[in-house]
């Protein structure tokens, strides 16, 4: 890529026709009403005992992290794409660029919006239930609820869905939005699995941590008109303090004088007396010396050079 053209892409671009956002069609409701189901349905499972702990003690009792482990210092460092602080970091740094290039903050506040749904929701999940993790369980077969914990359901996999499926939400044209819904389905699946397999969360976790994630996505079309009302709010306040701000008339101007040099008096100037110093018991001292005066027109004698003798053999 030539050098130019990369400089080009950080410039900002003119502002791109409005691409009207997604909107909470009937498709998209009806998968919604759907994942509200699956995620209930988790809860119950979980919270009455059933298949489904049992599927989360055979599988902690099987531990993967010791069938495989020469994967854990790879998974070790993949897990951290689900966290919330790097990967909201990360994210929010590309689209920041994307808000000032084509001078909208759409993108940054769709993200903190769901940020923000995403800490209220699952964080109650959390607290409410209070389900203990593979490595604190006391009691097997027991589905562990109802205590000191707070795995369920999973952060790291909620957050890998929300996180990386705003890529996919934002993205303007279908074959890009195809792409990035893969790219996320990946990175969410994967985050997911490790747990797992690091004996961190329960096969429940993964799941509920799933369908909590696409909630939150699909819900989002709900928030648009509030989004878009406080992009116009927020841009017309920064245009507003832009305008009031004082603008430079120019460089500052210092004068400058210039230094006047004494030199030795002209031929047509009257030297100035000088003055003895006082000395003690010298006569006349402190008085102005006695200086000649030339007539107005002659010329100054120049003095001998020092190398040229003064003397009758000069004067031939």
């Amino acid at each position: 890529m030539r050098i130019d053209r990369f400089f080009a892409r950080l410039e900002q671009e003119a502002r791109p026709p409005d691409v009207p956002p997604p909107v909470m069609s009937p498709t998209r409701l009806g998968v919604l009403w759907l994942t509200a189901s699956i995620y209930a349905a988790i809860v119950a499972a979980v919270c009455t005992t059933s298949w489904l702990v049992r599927l989360d003690w055979q599988v902690m009792l099987f531990r993967p992290y010791k069938q495989w482990p020469e994967m854990h210092a790879f998974l070790d460092y993949f897990v951290v794409l689900g966290q919330r602080g790097p990967t909201a970091v990360l994210i929010a740094a590309w689209l920041g660029w994307r808000c000032w290039r084509q001078r909208t903050l759409r993108p940054l506040l769709v993200m903190a919006t769901a940020l923000l749904l995403l800490n209220l929701s699952v964080g109650a999940a959390k607290l409410g239930m209070g389900r203990e993790g593979p490595h604190y369980a006391t009691s097997i077969g027991s589905n562990e609820m109802w205590l000191t914990g707070d795995i369920f359901p999973s952060g790291h996999t909620a957050n890998a869905v929300v996180t990386w499926g705003i890529l996919a939400y934002l993205a303007t044209t279908p074959t890009a939005r195809r792409t990035l819904s893969v790219i996320a389905s990946v990175f969410a699946l994967g985050v997911g699995g490790t747990t797992v397999y690091l004996g961190t969360h329960w096969v429940s976790d993964v799941l509920l941590g799933w369908a909590a994630g696409l909630l939150i996505l699909l819900a989002l079309p709900w928030c648009e008109p509030l989004i878009i009302k406080a992009d116009a709010t927020l841009l017309r306040y920064w245009d507003g303090l832009r305008r009031a701000r004082p603008k430079p008339t120019g460089l500052p101007t210092f004068e400058v004088r210039p230094t006047v040099l004494s030199a030795a008096p002209r031929g047509d100037e009257e030297p100035r007396p000088r003055v003895e110093p006082a000395v003690a018991g010298r006569p006349g001292a402190g008085r102005p010396a006695k200086v000649g005066l030339r007539a107005p027109g002659a010329t100054r004698p120049h003095p001998a050079h020092p190398e040229q003798p003064v003397g009758p053999a000069s004067r031939r």
